[in-house]
């Protein structure tokens, strides 16, 4: 790979103030407000975890996709790909493949390490799709799951936030930070947090190994894919 594909991890055109305007969105906007306010009227409306949570995370997507394009990319006339939305080469097939493996091993070991302190994987949108079981509730669950948190939580958390502090503090910072932040916004799937560090690990260094955001996308939708068809088996 020659420096012009690795510039991103030296240099960006960003500031501070892109960073904390981003931050404050998820922290402020997204979890005191959307997940505060707006979920439990979703819950409510629909009377469906499963739906209410879906209808969250595209919700969630279009703000955070939105504030990144508003805050980092049209200010300063800049495409997407700064944000890791470019071609990855054929033979990093194998990092999906193998990251992949890697995740679902590694969270299978985790949530059995977890269990003897009591830890369960089910959370409401699991129990409300077990108990609710047809092709449409696991077909919403798969979209939900595999397509639309993995795209825009890989956008936001490696593609911008992974990015930022990797220029900043470098690798093992950035991976540590954006990892943690990733964790702490997924409360309160509390029983989920330490598979949630995990990914984050793994999602970050697909990132940086081939230099394009899809990579992790892939993985994140595979591995979150294959958990939703193992609970519908369940």
């Amino acid at each position: 790979m020659g420096n012009n594909e690795n510039s991103w991890k030296l240099k960006d055109p960003w500031g501070s103030k892109e960073f904390i305007l981003l931050l404050l969105l998820e922290f402020i906007f997204v979890i005191g407000f959307l997940k505060g306010v707006i979920s439990p009227i979703y819950s409510q409306w629909l009377n469906n975890d499963l739906y209410a949570g879906t209808l969250m995370g595209l919700t969630i997507a279009i703000i955070l996709i939105t504030g990144v394009y508003i805050v980092a990319l049209r200010p300063q006339a800049l495409s997407w790909s700064e944000i890791g939305i470019k071609r990855f080469n054929m033979s990093d097939w194998k990092i999906i493949i193998g990251y992949s493996v890697i995740l679902l091993v590694g969270a299978v070991i985790i949530v059995i390490l977890t269990s003897f302190i009591g830890n369960t994987w089910e959370n409401s949108k699991t129990e409300s799709l077990q108990q609710n079981l047809t092709f449409l509730t696991v077909f919403i669950a798969f979209v939900s799951a595999a397509v639309i948190s993995p795209i825009y939580e890989e956008l936001f958390y490696r593609g911008f936030l992974y990015r930022w502090l990797r220029t900043r503090i470098g690798f093992y910072g950035a991976i540590v930070i954006s990892s943690t932040i990733f964790t702490i916004v997924h409360i309160p799937a509390y029983n989920v947090m330490p598979v949630n560090f995990f990914s984050g690990i793994i999602f970050a260094l697909a990132y940086e190994r081939t230099n394009s955001i899809w990579p992790s996308v892939l993985i994140h939708g595979i591995t979150n894919g294959i958990m939703v068809l193992l609970t519908s088996l369940g």
